[in-house]
């Protein structure tokens, strides 16, 4: 339903009103528990105020139908009259200039019809975080301008999920209890919170290999569901093509050890590019 639809008038942002962030995030390690009626995101964030503001400030996270359970600063609870939470998001009053922010939330991906942040659909989990999606999955700077690197640990169960993606680098992996398992990811380039992928479910894989102009070999991996198995080959080659073409044409290398397409029939979004 539109903002007319609802007898309300879209928001209008006018770029002569832009204000620069009053902190950054330099980093950002995220622990995704999966579990079936809920979902429970850790995140530890180190953050470091903009020099050009002179005094330290009250710091804004957005957020949206999260439930908060812990909110730590430097390793220590903070009590309940040091911030406030509303439906719009987290503000932290009397902030360092620098910290490490640790937030935990309650989410329910399964009941997410909006598809934004992290949803389920199809038995997988997705994620569709672009333009401000990330909010939907824990309390942050989600905004283009605020860039930070990240790392990803998602927990499921192994047998209803045994494929965990996110974006970057497969660092580890390995077995937890109750059947569960786990994967580690790492992207050391910094993005903004709107690129930020995941997906878990049972997907088939098809794979091959790409060597980069200066002699690299880059993994090349496909996911679809198994009904699309036979469609991948195709695929692939395009992207080899494509690949050939950024160096030929731009110069451009690809520049991390693992390229991931992940296809499925009921992405939202048609198609991302994280």
């Amino acid at each position: 339903m539109t903002d007319s639809a609802m007898g309300t008038q879209p928001r209008q942002v006018r770029l002569r009103d832009y204000q620069p962030p009053a902190y950054f995030v330099e980093h950002i390690d995220l622990d995704f528990q999966l579990h079936e009626e809920e979902c429970t995101v850790r995140a530890r964030q180190r953050l470091r105020r903009n020099p050009h503001y002179a005094q330290a400030q009250v710091l804004q996270l957005f957020g949206s139908e999260l439930t908060l359970l812990s909110l730590q600063l430097d390793g220590k609870p903070l009590p309940v009259e040091a911030y406030a939470c509303d439906e719009e998001g987290l503000v932290i009053h009397d902030v360092p200039d620098q910290f490490t922010l640790e937030v935990t939330t309650r989410i329910t991906p399964q009941l997410n019809t909006s598809l934004e942040g992290l949803y389920k659909s199809g038995g997988n989990f997705c994620t569709q975080c672009e333009a401000e999606g990330f909010r939907r999955i824990t309390y942050y700077l989600d905004r283009p301008d605020v860039m930070a690197t990240f790392s990803v640990r998602i927990e499921a169960d192994a047998l209803r999920y045994p494929v965990l993606l996110s974006n970057g680098n497969r660092l580890q992996s390995g077995k937890a209890s109750g059947g569960r398992h786990w994967v580690q990811w790492h992207d050391p380039f910094p993005k903004p919170s709107y690129l930020f992928a995941l997906v878990a479910g049972d997907l088939a894989c098809v794979s091959d290999a790409y060597t980069t102009a200066s002699g690299r070999q880059v993994d090349l991996q496909l996911y679809v569901q198994k009904h699309n198995i036979d469609k991948c080959q195709h695929a692939l080659a395009s992207l080899r093509k494509a690949m050939r073409w950024d160096e030929e044409v731009y110069g451009r290398e690809y520049d991390l050890d693992l390229y991931m397409i992940v296809a499925v029939d009921d992405f939202n979004m048609g198609a991302m590019e994280n």
